[in-house]
């Protein structure tokens, strides 16, 4: 399935039906006036978000929406029917702008949340209305009124507890498809993620958290440099950053694993500035192709310099990865409830529960 996170499409809303003008007809009835009935209300243009859809795939090949229009009042007295709301179905984490303006319209982050972004217009009142003393059959109605027509803008932004961020091809997607149930794409080049994959780890039985990996970022990325922008967004509703830094690369110093921190965190200022006021962890990755461990130690040491807390781990054997969701869990325990615990750890699978460790 490919993924679509930014849309523009145009929304119109239905037209009010015409009221009616009419007149009262029945035998031993003279003179029985006015009964034109009201027209009906156009349809509105509804924004929903569902869980069962994780794209916004449907508007790429659609951009044009439209409601029905209310239908003409009748006689008797009878208003027209009301047209149908036009309902648009978009992942849960959708942002709605106005294309016109940039303002932001909605932003919905709940399953079944809505939003009406062009009303439906009034229908026009119909002859009866117009009745007076000195008019007793008025031959006017009011037309409908027209609906709303807009341009917006839909954006998706993950909604994840952690995002995994980091240079292209330096583990973070073994990472995820290791600590919960996510499958991304894995191969030994820059840029194998795309699109952002999302993995679930159960800590505990009552709560989890959300992980989100992030495709790589590279220099320039906050200007759209490699995949850069077009993802940058997918980290501003995380609460933790795992930082990711590839030490497979040994040779060529602990200043530049240092360096490869910084241009990351570069990228993500540059892009917002709040990005940098998150928690971050990092994770020094690929320790597993070290055939000496010894020189490690001085990379700890020169990350811990930096403030982050900091784990050195195997994304392929797992080796370190459970004291990483360790320190994780507990840094999102303090941000949601001021608190710290330690909690089980096991993974969400599509056929069950299977113990992290």
């Amino acid at each position: 399935m490919r993924f679509v996170d930014e849309v523009k499409i145009h929304v119109r809303s239905g037209d009010g039906g015409k009221g009616c003008v009419s007149f009262r007809r029945e035998k031993y009835v003279p003179r029985g006036g006015p009964d034109g009935g009201d027209g009906g209300k156009g349809g509105d243009v509804v924004i929903k978000a569902t869980s069962a859809k994780q794209t916004l795939l449907d508007f790429h090949f659609q951009s044009h929406f439209k409601a029905d229009r209310g239908a003409i009042g009748r006689g008797k007295q009878q208003t027209g029917r009301s047209g149908k709301d036009c309902a648009l179905l978009v992942p849960v984490g959708t942002q709605v702008r106005d294309a016109d303006s940039g303002d932001l319209l909605g932003d919905l982050t709940q399953d079944d949340e809505h939003l009406v972004i062009a009303k439906g217009g009034q229908g026009g009142k119909g002859n009866m209305h117009f009745a007076t003393s000195t008019r007793r059959a008025p031959r006017i109605a009011q037309p409908g009124r027209p609906g709303e027509e807009r341009h917006i803008i839909l954006e998706i932004k993950l909604l994840a507890d952690v995002g995994l961020i980091g240079l292209p091809n330096g583990g973070k997607s073994t990472l995820i498809s290791r600590i919960s149930a996510a499958r991304p794409k894995i191969a030994d080049y820059p840029f194998t993620t795309l699109v952002p994959n999302l993995g679930v780890v159960r800590l505990g039985l009552d709560e989890s958290m959300v992980v989100a990996d992030i495709p790589g970022l590279i220099e320039g990325a906050h200007r759209g440099a490699g995949l850069g922008l077009k993802f940058l967004r997918h980290i501003e509703r995380t609460l933790v950053l795992v930082h990711i830094i590839d030490i497979s690369d040994w040779e060529r110093g602990v200043r530049a694993m240092v360096d490869n921190y910084h241009q990351v965190n570069h990228e993500l200022g540059q892009f917002k500035a709040e990005l940098l006021d998150k928690p971050q962890i990092v994770a020094l990755n690929k320790i597993d192709v070290l055939a000496d461990r010894a020189p490690l130690e001085e990379l700890l040491a020169a990350f811990r310099e930096l403030g982050p807390a900091v784990h050195a781990i195997s994304a392929v054997t797992g080796e370190g990865t459970q004291e990483l969701i360790w320190e994780t869990a507990e840094q999102l325990a303090q941000l949601r409830n001021g608190g710290t615990k330690r909690l089980s750890i096991t993974t969400e699978d599509t056929t069950g529960t299977k113990d992290f460790s």
